[in-house]
């Protein structure tokens, strides 16, 4: 752990990451997060307005989290996510979208994960144009924000910096004899909250063995694991970037599997510091952390 934060220390350094977040410019860079609207109002409205106009365009609401106070997210699924990721690698992660609903000072934020950022970010078959679209159609689009942006062909190859994780670098957490029983399993340890994690959403793909769940961290021994000082720490900015929330966990074929954060929290936030009051190295302990409480939920052996 120590050789690979000197190497992410000296990357970053070197390569002087930058911090802002400002709404994108139409350059063909595409970052994490859409702003569809920010006005007066409470969370609770506006995540009721946001889940009959998300129904009303196609979508089908499939879990609610509230991880702290001001704050709720919507997941979000479709025939056309479903149906692109059952085509993809791991797809799974890329089956749903999230919705931030977050009080800001007096005004509340809606917002969304970007459809076409996050399918190349999990090289994915199709560029999910039309789930923008959709989401577009139904909560509206003022922005992206989160990031200074990033190209298609980046996004497919991304790692925050040397020594961490790709995408297609994911931590094993458990294997068992079939899918069934590893779905049985996770759903076992989710409604027990072992190690803090518990169930948000449930989205299994069409024609395929595989299963991908939302959890929600909180309760754990273990501080760093929790939502809540993971985001206290990093998402600072205006806009809020509440809807990286929920976590994945993905059951394939008889694995349970989930992207390191180093990566996980990396391409939602690309643009954070490694060093400074906000930073990833006021989270370092978290990933690890993230990861045994994911392997408890996955029944697996830390």
């Amino acid at each position: 752990m120590k050789s690979v934060l000197k190497k992410f220390l000296l990357a970053t350094l070197t390569l002087g990451f930058g911090m802002g977040t400002a709404l994108a410019a139409d350059d063909g860079l595409l970052k994490p997060f859409v702003l569809a609207s920010k006005s007066a109002g409470t969370v609770a409205e506006k995540a009721d307005a946001a889940k009959i106009a998300l129904q009303a365009n196609g979508f089908a609401v499939v879990g609610t989290y509230t991880p702290y106070p001001d704050a709720t997210i919507l997941v979000v699924t479709s025939d056309e996510l479903k149906s692109n990721a059952a085509k993809s690698e791991h797809g799974g992660f890329g089956a749903v979208q999230r919705v931030g609903v977050t009080k800001v000072k007096n005004e509340v934020e809606v917002s969304y994960t970007n459809p076409v950022y996050m399918a190349n970010a999990y090289r994915m078959k199709g560029d999910l144009k039309g789930v923008a679209a959709s989401l577009e159609k139904a909560l509206g689009k003022v922005g992206e924000f989160g990031a200074k942006g990033l190209s298609e062909k980046k996004l497919r190859k991304y790692h925050y910096t040397i020594g961490m994780e790709y995408f297609d670098e994911p931590s094993v957490l458990a294997e068992y004899g079939s899918h069934e029983e590893a779905v049985k399993a996770v759903e076992a340890n989710l409604a027990a909250g072992k190690g803090g994690v518990s169930k948000v959403f449930r989205v299994d793909l069409p024609g395929k063995k595989e299963t991908v769940f939302g959890v929600a961290l909180k309760g754990g021994a273990d501080k760093y694991m929790e939502d809540k000082f993971v985001m206290g720490v990093i998402d600072f900015k205006d806009p809020r970037s509440t809807a990286h929330l929920p976590y994945e966990m993905l059951v394939t074929d008889n694995k349970v599997i989930a992207l390191y954060a180093r990566f996980r929290i990396a391409i939602n936030f690309p643009d954070l510091s490694m060093m400074g009051e906000n930073s990833f190295m006021k989270i370092m302990d978290s990933p690890e952390a993230i990861r045994k409480a994911l392997v408890a939920a996955a029944g697996g052996k830390v």
